[in-house]
């Protein structure tokens, strides 16, 4: 079986990250010890520096380990090192660590009582190593001494990637074909689905910074301040998502996709309500842990009628005589008369002193000012205002389109492949927690 060929869930290296963290070194000196002085093609272990850094089942994690993939994660995040967040780095690390030693422990149970193999080969991992290099336009060879660059040896991303494609492999074979979507789910969520149509819908991405994972919900505010930080400062939201976000997401960097309002937290939606396309929301503590959502877009509800516009004006002030306003409304209505269509606004327009023309582009119709809005609320596309006056002149508007909000139809298949994936993910969590509950885990 070729492991590209399944989902990916960890990060992919970008080779101009590598080159932008020359303090990476620095900063985590203190704690890899002598390996950040290695010659990048020898990030060697520290030796009687050495020590324990949590037991997993009687399983070590060294310190050494926690370095390397402290490493790892500032490399793959994007996020330049500081005293501030070096903490939550060591905290991401870990968490991450300790999970992992868990799902190589359980795949090592499976296999022994199901006499079957689970856990990838080092050929498996090999694969996926190439496939990451040949991402970033790089031979296997080149992309294992850019990590070593960075003092960070291939067998941290090696074990990494055996961990998190073994699990993967072995949650979808052993729940994957037993899992059922059935049609009252489907025309349920349809049904659902085209209930909110009349809302509002928002494309985000997203962070989830599990309160109960980290340490409680002091820590995940705080972590969440410095990945904002970091963000606005020029960190990737997807590389930041896909090492520190709790939610099944993350394996998309973030992507959620598009979502009405009323699927997320109130606190969300109430976020969201205030944000404009492109935005990066502050944390926003939920009820088990705080969210950073990035908007990329959003649109009106399917009920909402939108319009295109764009405006000829005279300016003039609230003060102006009497005898100057109906000059004005006088050019502009024989501006009207000659504008056929959105086309011709600017060219008729730049034909009259004194008017200047321009595109409003596109809005909800209740948006409008409600001098605007009563202008147009019965005007097809193509066709133009009377004058219209506002405190700061008068104003034609022509209408380019007209129309009604929301997006495409949601096939079927889409909504059962998303149902599946939620069931799937629901399960894997649960496993997680049913192992992290039963094991022994001591940390130094």
């Amino acid at each position: 079986m070729r492991f590209k060929d399944e989902v990916s869930v960890m990060a992919r290296v970008s080779m101009n990250g590598f080159r932008t963290l020359a303090a990476v070194c620095l900063a985590l000196g203190v704690l890899a010890g002598p390996a950040a002085s290695q010659t990048p093609s020898a990030p060697a272990r520290p030796g009687l520096s050495e020590t324990v850094a949590a037991v997993v089942n009687d399983e070590i994690i060294s310190t050494f380990d926690l370095a390397q993939r402290m490493r790892l994660l500032i490399a793959t995040s994007g996020i330049q090192p500081t005293q501030q967040n070096l903490p939550q780095f060591q905290r991401e690390a870990l968490s991450g660590l300790i999970d992992e030693r868990l799902q190589i422990q359980e795949l090592r149970r499976v296999e022994d009582e199901q006499k079957i193999e689970i856990i990838p080969t080092n050929e498996d991992v090999d694969e996926q190593l190439t496939e990451m290099a040949r991402e970033n336009n790089a031979n296997l060879q080149q992309f294992v001494n850019a990590l070593a660059a960075q003092g960070i040896g291939s067998e941290t991303l090696r074990e990494q990637i055996r961990a998190q494609s073994g699990w993967q492999r072995w949650v979808r074979g052993r729940y994957g074909s037993r899992l059922r979507v059935g049609q009252d789910q489907v025309k349920a969520e349809m049904d659902r689905i085209a209930a909110a149509s009349s809302r509002p819908q928002y494309q985000i991405a997203e962070v989830f910074i599990d309160a109960a994972r980290v340490g409680g919900m002091d820590v995940a505010l705080n972590g969440a301040e410095q990945l904002v930080t970091q963000m606005q400062q020029g960190a990737p939201f997807p590389a930041v998502a896909r090492q520190f976000s709790a939610s099944p997401s993350a394996a998309a960097g973030g992507d959620v996709g598009w979502i009405t309002a009323g699927e997320m937290a109130p606190e969300i939606d109430a976020a969201l309500d205030q944000m404009r396309p492109g935005q990066l929301s502050r944390p926003i503590p939920v009820r088990d842990g705080v969210y950073i959502i990035y908007l990329r877009d959003r649109r009106a509800g399917a009920s909402a009628v939108t319009v295109s516009l764009k405006q000829a004006a005279i300016a003039l002030p609230s003060s102006a005589p009497e005898a100057e306003v109906r000059s004005a409304a006088t050019r502009l209505s024989d501006l009207r008369g000659r504008i056929a269509g959105c086309e011709t606004v600017e060219s008729e327009a730049s034909r009259v002193q004194g008017v200047v023309a321009g595109d409003l582009g596109e809005a909800e119709l209740k948006d409008l000012s409600p001098a605007f809005r009563s202008a147009v609320e019965n005007l097809n596309a193509g066709q133009t205002s009377d004058p219209i006056r506002t405190n700061v002149g008068l104003h034609i508007l022509t209408v380019c389109s007209r129309g009604s909000a929301g997006g495409g139809d949601v096939s079927r298949e889409q909504i059962e492949g998303r149902l599946f994936g939620q069931q799937l993910s629901m399960i894997a969590r649960r496993y997680m927690r049913d192992l992290r509950m039963a094991a022994t885990i001591e940390t130094r």
